[in-house]
């Protein structure tokens, strides 16, 4: 393993499966190991929900895996999962139903696309809603605008 430009750790193929073969590079969003996850510590309530989530550091590392085994569009989707463990879940779900075709004028969606990008620091999913918004336009499948 070798640190990236920013820091950040690196991984190979035979890393896989990360909790198996490098558990000390997993962290819970609380900064908890794998191995502070135990049935205990929950029943104490030293672990929480918060615990069991991922971390925007772990799909990165799982990114890079899958790279290295040639599969750049699951790299692509890992990525733009780590960026939206910054969304909370609520608006996640509303920003998923405004993706629907029809539910959204492209200002709206334009808007999301904003918010993503300062509010969320997200701008690989930005740059999606964008892409989806001009997808829709050139296929009729935005709301009418009121």
């Amino acid at each position: 393993m070798s640190p990236t430009h920013d820091g950040a750790a690196t991984v190979a193929v035979a890393d896989y499966p990360l909790s198996s073969r490098r558990p000390e590079l997993l962290r819970t969003p609380s900064g908890k190991t794998l191995d502070d996850i135990t049935l205990e510590a929950v029943l104490e309530k030293r672990v929480t929900a918060e615990d069991l989530r991922i971390t925007p550091e772990t799909l990165e590392l799982q990114a890079q895996i899958a790279e290295q085994t040639e599969r750049p569009q699951m790299a692509a989707n890992l990525r733009r999962a780590g960026e939206l463990t910054r969304v909370p879940d609520e608006r996640l779900l509303e920003i998923y139903a405004a993706l629907r075709p029809g539910a959204s004028t492209k200002d709206q969606l334009l808007a999301i696309a904003r918010e993503l990008e300062e509010r969320h620091a997200a701008p690989v999913n930005a740059a999606l809603v964008r892409e989806a918004a001009d997808v829709y336009e050139r296929r009729d499948c935005l709301a009418a605008d009121d």
